[in-house]
């Protein structure tokens, strides 16, 4: 029997190129697939969370103006700037 709280186990099916392309993030980062999957998975839940808030955001206090959609335009172009170097996965963009 199993100690402590094991984690579920899933099975998936991925593209050949999305395959190919885990292993390697994986390998790259010096992880498990199964640790870089959860790592995607959290990632990707925690931007929808944050789409879910900004609509939440809106539907109150009403949709963005130019100005603030432009400031956030440019914030995001300076992190992207001054981040590293794309990662394998950042290829199936």
């Amino acid at each position: 029997m199993p100690r402590g709280n094991p984690s579920p186990k899933m099975a998936i099916t991925v593209d050949a190129d999305v395959h190919r392309l885990v292993l390697q993030a994986a390998e790259a980062k010096g992880m498990s697939v199964s640790a870089w999957m959860t790592e995607a998975a959290r990632r990707t839940l925690k931007i929808e969370d944050g789409l879910r808030a900004v609509e939440e955001f809106q539907a109150i206090h009403g949709a963005f103006t130019e100005e603030e959609l432009a400031e956030s335009r440019r914030r995001v172009a300076a992190a992207i700037a001054n981040a590293p170097a794309p990662t394998p996965e950042a290829r199936l963009r």
